[in-house]
């Protein structure tokens, strides 16, 4: 990455990203506590009990009016580098998943993807860059259960028949990919707002009422990373099973014990410490998202010559 001479803004004094309270059904919090909460700049996060983000108390909005003003007025062009980035670090990341914890040999499929990465660096616009995710992304979960394992009693063959699909989602790896997106979406949404963005304005996922567009944006490179990597392995390690789900409407979902299994997973998979690919230290996951979300600041103000994915080897 090519910066200019000083330091970005948004690389000094850094903190770790301020937790998140995390409230499930019909649980409640006392005055006393949510005051205390918001003293110390916890945002509390409440879920349905399908696992769907439903809203966030928070403290004073962000003060960064700079960084919300670049935002707002981000040129065409600038909006449509960062997506590109986006895209191609979502399709490597998901190349990666696939070839590294596939049972079979996925050699053409890896290659088609790694080729979709490179011509989404490089698309034209916005309809050629969401035509090629879309050719990865139907790559991607054609061959998803081809790193599940056999020896568990949920019937993951109900996802080849299925494919990626939601609201409802119709089958228990479904179930536990929306789940897991609405953690990650969920931590991206908290990050974002705490740096200073307005998180419902994306550069890539349309704008609409109530739809966090920029986190579901800077979700994507992290999907295989965390999401995708999370249902694996409660599924690969049994952490999860049939008994965990109910089906009933055409649809599927997680019960609060499997809820609880998933959401422990999570926590574990944000303190998973990587070498960061662009400045070489460990980080937590966790920390790895903020970093990514100061990175976009960065270049939104001009701090840094073009926005990087985080892409893993």
């Amino acid at each position: 990455m090519t910066t200019r001479q000083h330091t970005p803004l948004h690389f000094r004094r850094q903190r770790n990203p301020p937790p998140c309270l995390q409230i499930g059904g019909k649980a409640h919090v006392t005055p006393q506590a949510m005051r205390e909460l918001l003293s110390r700049e916890v945002p509390v996060c409440w879920f349905s009990y399908g696992g769907w983000f439903t809203g966030m108390a928070q403290g004073l909005p962000g003060k960064n009016v700079d960084l919300r003003r670049a935002q707002y007025t981000a040129l065409p062009e600038s909006t449509l580098s960062i997506a590109r980035r986006m895209i191609e670090g979502k399709i490597r990341n998901g190349r990666t998943l696939l070839r590294r914890n596939s049972r079979e040999g996925m050699a053409q499929e890896v290659d088609s993807m790694g080729r979709l990465a490179t011509q989404a660096a490089q698309a034209s616009g916005f309809p050629t860059l969401l035509g090629l995710e879309g050719v990865a992304a139907r790559i991607y979960f054609a061959n998803f259960s081809h790193m599940l394992t056999l020896d568990t009693d949920i019937p993951v063959h109900e996802f080849d028949s299925n494919g990626r699909s939601r609201r409802p989602p119709p089958d228990p790896v479904n179930a536990l990919l929306s789940f897991a997106y609405a953690l990650l979406v969920k931590d991206l949404t908290t990050t974002l707002n705490a740096i200073g963005f307005d998180p419902y304005l994306g550069v890539l996922h349309r704008p609409r009422f109530g739809r966090p567009a920029l986190a579901l944006d800077l979700a994507e490179e992290f999907r295989p990373l965390i999401a995708e990597s999370l249902v694996l392995q409660v599924i690969n390690n049994g952490e999860v099973g049939e008994h965990d789900f109910l089906s009933r409407a055409g649809g599927c979902q997680l019960q609060k014990e499997g809820r609880r299994s998933v959401i422990r997973a999570y926590e574990r998979r944000m303190s998973h410490e990587i070498k960061h690919p662009l400045f070489g230290y460990r980080v937590s996951y966790r920390r790895a998202i903020e970093v990514q979300a100061r990175l976009l600041a960065a270049y939104l103000l001009g701090e840094v010559d073009h926005y990087t994915p985080f892409v893993t080897r």
